[in-house]
Formats: structure tokens, C-alpha cells, sequence
């Protein structure tokens, strides 16, 4: 597309095959996964958000399970500590192709509002022996756990409010770019020095000259309207958390050099952006080609779901992440997982895996307004029900109480169908 084409018409629907496509989530994966995959998938998402509650899967596995179906959940530390991945702020906590490193490196300063660096740079100048101290201490002896440090308070620990001293100072050292994680033990992060991290990884990394921070941004930009497959201008700025709303401005050299062009989406008021790299998928949508065959369960943390108005914009479902939620005001539960099913968000469900007991146990499944149950989503979700109980090595599903009331019934005897 170029800047004298006349705007491609997407009806909604193909908007959503656009995104999902561009998310990886378009149709089941075509090939066996392997950790190679796993990076890949990671670099078209862009970021991979990291989150530790694991009541079914922590969030990173699961929303690469969604993209690469079963996999030994252990190759993702494999890759981070060979150096392929790394972890930063961005979005939130995530993982990054390393290929990327020397690009947030110098996003850095521009992105000192996030809340977590700006609490790092508070603790970092308030403890300045300590965190100088530990960082010699890290120099000297070698990469460290916060579990290495032993509590002095007699406090168990708890929560973020409740870390330990050197649980901070790691964290702001982390934060400010003088520690980076080298790997993770049993989920746990492994501290050392950057430049024993980036040595180890110097393979993986691409260097870049030094760019003025607009023109930083201005592939970020473009970073996130490629991940995004389509996408209106106020949902860019939140993807790489790049502060305000984007702004006709900065979209406007994108536009001239035909990095991303617009496109025109029934029914919203404002014109979507595609990347041009996504020209052909795009015209490929707009002519009705792309089909969506993929159903599965969504993380929480999930790309396609971390934008509550934008999922509402494209799907029409109303997210809200419900384990910060008080117990009494929670309408769905504590872990619920979005269920995709073949291009639309027809539901979602509140699981658990009891792994001791090999038990994946849907509490409860609720399936969005006017999805009807019919046999063909029957199929989809008893399937991805399966196969994501397989996965966790917790075979034998249960099924709690359902809305409407009688799918749980239905969906019992799909899952048990041979």
C-alpha cells in the first residue's frame, strides 16, 4: 500500500482475523515446536508479559502454549539463559528477543515514567551503599538469588510489600539496568552483572547505531501497530507503554515513508493502521481470505486481552483480570482464562490445575452473550480444554457450574468422546 492507494474497507470481523493473524493465533501451529519456535513466537508478539501466579500456568507459558501447543515448558528458561531472550520493562515485566536489547536500551530514558523504573531510581539513590555494596558483592562472588540473602526482620515473607531488603535492592539494580537477569531457577531470577549477561549473549544481539530518541520511539511506534495487526492510534501508546496517546504527529513520517498505512474499519469512528509489512495479510482480510481455525485457552496476561478496550473494541468482551479483585466482587473467578474459539472470543473459565492429583478442574465456564453452544463450539472448547489439561500433566478434567446452565452437561460428555 502506498500513500496514494485508495484505504482498504475491513468489516470487523476481518479486523479481528487481522490482529489474530498478526498475534499467531490465526490457526493452530503448523509444525512441531521447538525452542528456535519459541523465540520466534516471542519476537512477533513483540514481548512476552510475565506475571507469577500459577494457579493453571504462569502467564508466559501459557500464552506461548497458545501459540505453539505443547511444549516442554522448561525451554523457556533454556532460551533465556542462552541469551536469546532477555527480560526488561516495557509493557510490564517481559520477555524480549535479545536481538532487541540495544533498542529498549535506548528507549531507556524516554521511559523512566513507568512506575517500576521510577521505583527503581527511588530505592537505587536512597540505598546508595547498599546497592553499591551488592553490586560489588554480585562482581566478586557471581550471579545471585534474593534467596541467597537470608531475612534480618524475622518477617515471613510475602508479597511484593513484603521483600525482603535485598529483594529491593536486586530489583532497583534490575530496574536501573546495572544487574540484568542471567537466568531463572525454578521460575526464581538469577541476577549478575550486564556485561557478563550481554558477553554470554553477544551472538544473539544486533547492534545498532546510536538514534535520537524520536526516532526511538517512532519504531516503537511501528513495532506496535505491526504486533497489533490493526489498530486504532490510542491503542499503540499502551503496547511498549510509550507514555500519552500517540498523536497525528508522531504517526504522521510513519505514514509518509509508508512504514504503516490506514485503513478503514466499519464502525469505528477513528481509521485503524496497519504495518506495511502486513500489506498482504491486510488485503487478504479485506477480501475475505483469512479463515480462522485455532481455538484455545487465553492467558489472563494474554496480548490479545491485556487492553481492556481495545478487546472490547475488536471482540466485544469485556476483560477484567479478576484475581486482584476482592473474592466477594469477583463475577468470574480468580484465574480466568479467555476462550478463543475460531476468531471470535466466545467465553471464558475459571481453572486450576491440581498437578499432585493430575486434575485440571474448570470451576466454572461461562460463554460470552449470545454465543450459542452449538456442536461445533462444543468440539472447540472440550478440545482446547484437552489439550491444555495434557499439557500440565493433569488428564482428568472436571467440570463445575456453567452459564447457561446446561453446557456444563454438554461439554462433560465432549471432553470424555474419544
Amino acid at each position: 500500500m502506498s500513500a496514494v492507494d485508495p484505504p482498504l474497507h475491513l468489516n470487523l470481523r476481518q479486523a479481528r482475523l487481522l490482529h489474530l493473524a498478526a498475534q499467531g493465533l490465526l490457526v493452530p501451529p503448523r509444525a512441531r515446536p521447538t525452542p528456535a519456535r519459541l523465540v520466534a513466537a516471542i519476537a512477533q508478539m513483540q514481548l512476552l508479559q510475565i506475571d507469577t501466579i500459577h494457579v493453571v500456568a504462569r502467564s508466559p507459558y501459557l500464552t506461548l502454549f497458545s501459540r505453539l501447543g505443547s511444549y516442554p515448558a522448561e525451554w523457556l528458561e533454556q532460551v533465556l539463559a542462552q541469551g536469546r531472550i532477555f527480560e526488561t520493562w516495557a509493557h510490564e515485566a517481559c520477555f524480549a528477543p535479545m536481538a532487541d536489547l540495544d533498542l529498549h536500551t535506548a528507549y531507556r530514558p524516554a521511559r523512566l515514567q513507568h512506575w517500576a523504573l521510577r521505583h527503581a531510581q527511588r530505592v537505587r539513590a536512597s540505598h546508595r551503599r547498599e546497592t553499591d555494596d551488592l553490586l560489588a558483592h554480585v562482581a566478586e562472588r557471581g550471579a545471585v538469588r534474593s534467596a541467597d540473602f537470608a531475612r534480618q526482620d524475622g518477617q515471613a515473607s510475602g508479597g511484593w510489600w513484603g521483600w525482603k531488603a535485598e529483594k529491593r535492592w536486586l530489583e532497583a539494580l534490575f530496574g536501573t539496568g546495572e544487574l540484568m537477569v542471567a537466568r531463572r531457577d525454578n521460575f526464581q531470577r538469577v541476577y549478575d552483572l550486564r556485561e557478563r549477561v550481554l558477553a554470554k549473549a553477544q551472538r544473539y544481539r544486533v547492534a545498532r547505531a546510536e538514534t535520537a530518541p524520536d526516532a526511538v520511539k517512532q519504531e516503537w511506534i511501528a513495532r506496535s501497530v505491526k504486533a497489533l495487526g490493526v489498530t486504532q492510534a490510542r491503542w499503540i501508546a499502551d503496547y511498549f507503554r510509550l507514555g500519552r496517546q500517540i498523536t497525528p504527529a508522531e504517526l504522521a513520517p510513519l505514514l509518509e515513508r509508508g512504514e504503516i498505512f490506514p485503513v478503514q474499519v466499519a464502525g469505528w469512528d477513528k481509521p485503524g493502521y496497519v504495518h506495511a509489512d502486513h500489506a498482504a495479510l491486510a488485503a487478504r482480510a479485506a477480501r475475505g481470505r483469512l479463515r480462522a481455525t485455532h481455538s484455545s485457552l487465553l492467558s489472563p496476561f494474554d496480548p490479545v486481552v491485556w487492553d481492556r478496550d481495545r478487546a472490547a473494541a475488536l471482540f466485544g468482551f469485556d476483560y477484567r483480570i479478576e484475581c486482584y479483585t476482592p473474592e466477594p466482587k469477583r463475577r468470574y473467578g480468580y484465574f480466568v482464562l479467555p476462550i478463543l474459539q475460531r476468531g471470535r472470543l466466545a467465553g471464558r473459565l475459571d481453572a486450576k490445575a491440581h498437578r499432585k492429583e493430575g486434575v485440571f478442574e474448570v470451576k466454572a465456564i461461562f460463554l460470552e452473550e449470545g454465543v450459542e453452544p452449538d456442536e461445533q463450539l462444543l468440539q472447540d472448547v472440550a478440545e482446547a480444554i484437552r489439550r491444555c489439561a495434557g499439557w500440565h500433566g493433569t488428564p482428568t478434567v472436571k467440570l463445575g457450574r456453567s452459564e447457561p446452565r446446561g453446557l456444563a452437561a454438554k461439554l462433560r460428555k465432549a471432553v470424555i468422546r474419544d
